[in-house]
């Protein structure tokens, strides 16, 4: 039992987050959440020996710098009286501890059959989002899933699997990267279309065959945009990417002002601080941050928060500089890294705990850090 929730934790906290991301199925995955947290601290407990190992590991060191940073943190600016606090700290401890400790115990899993499970999972969401809500361009399309962009997001990461996994793919694969683009497109998400054009860019390059593909999608981009639907491509045409994130961007900045140097604390990476009222002005409206990097100005302030971004950034780009070169797997998670930068500069990723996109993240850096550590000193 200990082994195999070693080697699968990971798995079930990324997939126990689509329970989360299903209204009627999020009491449920809320349960199996805190079951997971509960047991696996049990089991971290009674293996010291082997967890020392992996927490103590130079692939995950990072995990670990962050850990003690975010302990740090708790130390200066909270007391023991901060319930939500310690919960944020003990869940990204944990977090990060399953992901190094499934990653350590099962690599070869992760590197040849995680990310087609991955896929498959999104492809049976999709399939029923069709049987239940059938109506893909009544609005923006969500299907199961309680919000658009997040059945994006997923659509967005099984799409860049098929295409990037495969050097050659077959005609089933082309089927469901068709339906998987249908499906993006009918979220009204403008961040599935910059993750659609970052994959194709991973896939293809600048090539002749490259730009004659931009030429007919640019068409049909004219031509959707023209008819009155609520896609994604009608939503950028008509708003751009950014423009409805800019005065969310300005606010987000005004509170960081607020609180500079010691932030709103750990227990507040919502992009949203409980404790600020809204002007009149932003009645009625979403006025998160809707930024990733803000939000962990304003979750930490700009000391720690830049040490953290510096800590991640850093570590991508060394990441991202060894396995430039490589394909299929490795491929696949450095676009993952590359895109959920690009989206955190539009939604709150990298400060959650129980969302798919940002936990996929997390485990990205991990796998690709432990694989460069084999590929350093061997097997």
């Amino acid at each position: 039992m200990i082994k195999w929730l070693f080697k699968y934790g990971a798995v079930i906290f990324l997939f126990n987050t689509v329970l989360l991301s299903i209204k009627s199925t999020f009491d449920l995955g809320n349960q199996i959440f805190l079951a997971i947290m509960g047991i696996f601290s049990i089991f971290l407990i009674l293996n010291p020996k082997q967890i020392k190992i992996v927490i103590f590991h130079k692939a995950f060191s990072f995990l670990l710098i962050l850990n003690i940073l975010n302990l740090l943190y708790f130390i200066l600016f909270h007391s023991v009286s901060d319930i939500e606090a310690i919960k944020y700290l003990l869940a990204r401890a944990m977090q990060f501890s399953i992901i190094s400790i499934s990653i350590y115990f099962h690599f070869d899993y992760y590197k040849s059959q995680f990310l087609n499970h991955i896929s498959s999972l999104v492809f049976f969401i999709v399939i029923l989002s069709l049987l239940f809500y059938p109506n893909v361009f009544s609005g923006r399309y969500v299907g199961i899933i309680w919000n658009s962009n997040m059945l994006a997001s997923f659509i967005v990461i099984a799409f860049s699997i098929l295409l990037l996994k495969n050097n050659d793919n077959s005609l089933k694969d082309y089927i469901l990267l068709f339906i998987f683009l249908v499906i993006a497109l009918a979220t009204g998400s403008r961040g599935a279309l910059v993750g659609i054009a970052i994959c194709i860019g991973f896939k293809y390059g600048f090539s002749l065959r490259n730009i004659v593909y931009s030429l007919i999608a640019f068409s049909i981009y004219i031509i959707v945009s023209n008819i009155n639907l609520d896609t994604s491509l009608n939503r950028f045409a008509e708003q751009g990417i950014f423009n409805d994130r800019i005065e969310q961007a300005f606010f987000a900045i005004e509170n960081i002002n607020n609180s500079l140097f010691s932030g709103y604390g750990l227990d507040e990476y919502s992009g949203l601080p409980k404790d600020i009222s809204l002007p009149s002005r932003f009645k009625g409206q979403i006025m998160t941050s809707h930024n990733g990097y803000l939000s962990i100005f304003l979750q930490y302030g700009v000391l720690f928060g830049g040490f953290i971004l510096g800590l991640i950034f850093v570590k991508a780009f060394q990441l991202i500089s060894f396995f430039r070169f490589s394909n299929k797997t490795e491929k696949v998670f450095i676009f993952i890294i590359i895109y959920t930068f690009v989206s955190s500069i539009y939604e709150t990723l990298i400060t959650g705990i129980n969302e798919f996109h940002t936990i996929l993240f997390w485990l990205s850096l991990a796998f690709l850090s432990y694989s460069k550590f084999k590929k350093d000193y061997g097997n």
